[in-house]
Order: C-alpha cells, then sequence, then structure tokens
C-alpha cells in the first residue's frame, strides 16, 4: 500500500510508520514537529517525510498529487495548549477540511481518522460509553476543534473510520499522567494523583487495530478504541513507581477532581470487537508501563504536556 500519515512523526503516527514500513509499504510523512520528534523516525527508502503543517492547502495539496497515497491515516492534531484556540481551529478544523479535500481529489480508498474520546463531554451520560451517547464536545477547544474536523470526514464522500480513542499510552507518548509521572519522579519534584480513571490502551494495541482497518476490516463509520476496562490514575501511578524501581516516603496525594473533570471516560468497544474479529486490547497496564519508561530513561523526555496544573512550591 501507499499510506498517507498526518502527524506521522507523532506518538501514535510514528508506530504507525514503522510498522507499516516493516511490512513492505510506502509511507509519507507530513508534521510540522509541534509536538512529534524529528527522532521518532528512522529513514527508509519507503519514507518521505515533509516538514509542514496540514492548515497549508497548498503543500497538502502538491503532497497529496505527488504521492497518490491509496490510503490516509489523519493522526496531525493541535492539542498542547488549551488556550490557543485559534491553533487548535487552524489545525484541527481546517487542516482536517484540507485533508479531506486533498483525498477526496486522488480518490483515497480510505482514510482513518482519530477522534478524542472528550467528543462525549466532560460529563458522560453513561458509562460505559456507547456509540449512541450525545455528541457534547464544549468543554475543551481540543474536543470542539476535533468533533469538527470529525464531521468534515463525516460530510465527505470518502470511505472513512473514526476512532475514537480511549486514553492511549507506550513508548514515544509525551502528553497525559504516565510521561509527567515519569518527568516529576525523576527530577525530585512532587506529585499527586487525581481522584477519577481513565480507560488506558498500549500503542501496539491501537496500531493493531489501525492495521486491520488499512487492510480492508470494518466498514464506513465510527469505532471505539478502547479496552472495556477502566483504571484509577493511582494505579497508573503506581505501575510507574515499579517501573522506575523507586520507593516513596510516602503515600502519593490524591486529589479530589474538579468539578469540571469526569470521574472516568469508559468507552464501550463492543462494535469494534464484532468488526475487528480477533482484535482485542491484550497488553496489561503495568507491561505497557515498563516499555514506556525503558524508552523514556533511553531517548529522554525533554517536555510534557498535560491539562493537569502541578503546583511547583507544594511539599
Amino acid at each position: 500500500m501507499k499510506v498517507l500519515i498526518t502527524g506521522g512523526a507523532g506518538f501514535i503516527g510514528s508506530h504507525l510508520v514503522d510498522r507499516l514500513l516493516a511490512g513492505g509499504h510506502q509511507v509519507c510523512v507530513i508534521d510540522n514537529y509541534a509536538t512529534g520528534r524529528r527522532d521518532n523516525l528512522t529513514a527508509h527508502p519507503n519514507l518521505t517525510v515533509v516538514e509542514g503543517t496540514i492548515a497549508d492547502a497548498g503543500m497538502v495539496d502538491n503532497m497529496f498529487q505527488q504521492f497518490r497515497p491509496e490510503k490516509v491515516v489523519h493522526a496531525a492534531a493541535s492539542y498542547k495548549d488549551p488556550d490557543n484556540w485559534s491553533e487548535d481551529a487552524r489545525t484541527n478544523v481546517l487542516g482536517t477540511a484540507n485533508v479531506v479535500k486533498a483525498s477526496a481529489a486522488v480518490n483515497v480508498g480510505s482514510l482513518i481518522y482519530f477522534q478524542t474520546s472528550l467528543c462525549y463531554g466532560l460529563h458522560p451520560l453513561e458509562q460505559p460509553i456507547t456509540l449512541s451517547h450525545p455528541i457534547r464536545p464544549e468543554g475543551t477547544s481540543y474536543a470542539i476543534s476535533k468533533t469538527a474536523g470529525e464531521q468534515y470526514v463525516m460530510l465527505s464522500p470518502l470511505n472513512y473510520m473514526s476512532f475514537r480513542l480511549a486514553n492511549a499510552y507506550g513508548p514515544r507518548n509525551v502528553s497525559g499522567p504516565l510521561p509527567t509521572f515519569y518527568q516529576r519522579l525523576t527530577n525530585h519534584k512532587p506529585c499527586f494523583v487525581m481522584d477519577t480513571r481513565r480507560d488506558f490502551i498500549f500503542i501496539d494495541d491501537l496500531v493493531d487495530v489501525v492495521l486491520m482497518a488499512l487492510q480492508g476490516k470494518g466498514e464506513k463509520g465510527v469505532y471505539h478504541i478502547s479496552t472495556g476496562a477502566d483504571f484509577a490514575i493511582k494505579d497508573l501511578f503506581n505501575a510507574t513507581i515499579k517501573a522506575l524501581g523507586t520507593k516513596l516516603d510516602q503515600d502519593v496525594e490524591i486529589r479530589p477532581r474538579n468539578p469540571d473533570d469526569a470521574y472516568t471516560i469508559l468507552l464501550d468497544p463492543s462494535k469494534t470487537l464484532r468488526d475487528f474479529a480477533g482484535w482485542q486490547a491484550r497488553t496489561p497496564l503495568d507491561i505497557g508501563v515498563a516499555a514506556a519508561i525503558d524508552w523514556y530513561r533511553r531517548f529522554g523526555m525533554s517536555e510534557t504536556f498535560t491539562h493537569l496544573k502541578m503546583e511547583e512550591n507544594k511539599k
């Protein structure tokens, strides 16, 4: 296959690039390195990398015309600054519209879009969340803009799948609580955990189902990519401590969640399990966390992104 991946130097995109190249496919990556890392990708004869923003319609159109992809995975997203609404709109809305139009212009066979589970709102009406849950993204700029992008994908004539994701984690992940815990613990800074739970899916399990979709499994529409189980954030912290081989002088502080924070976001994967027969999330949390910690140790962690506000002076 010839597969174009937006955001291919990022966490999810780069793992997918590696697996596709190992399978003998041709890959083209577009990335502006806002959150992606250059060392996430290794030079390969079947890999083309273009530095640029998907908000640049001319560049996007040119790359699609030159590469002529058969499949597209749209992983690029703006998320690192919750107050930068204009960049979220440029990348997640305008950029998605550009990718969709360019895909249609070259008759792409299928497009896979990654959507945030925050599209269901900060206070989901049910747990686990089913695909019939109302869309209520108004809580964050990221959710608003990603949902607008999803709507453009759905408006298009493309054969698409929108994968609404649980909390993906693993090597190369630089957002969310796990890399934040690692960075703070290894720099002897205080940590806290929120009294919340999340559905954590390991990157290899996520990429497995994406590859199945690229190979023709599944149908046009929306899927939940999740484990179907949730863990306390403290469970994630404990797995981090174990992987680091660290012992704390006292238990980590557990803080009550903020009024605008969901206690849990647990996605029902039953449709995915039905349509992608043989797939399920198999990686235990402690194994996945250990793999991520090993990567952080080997490659370093210069910057992390999280919505949690860490108090530098808290003792």
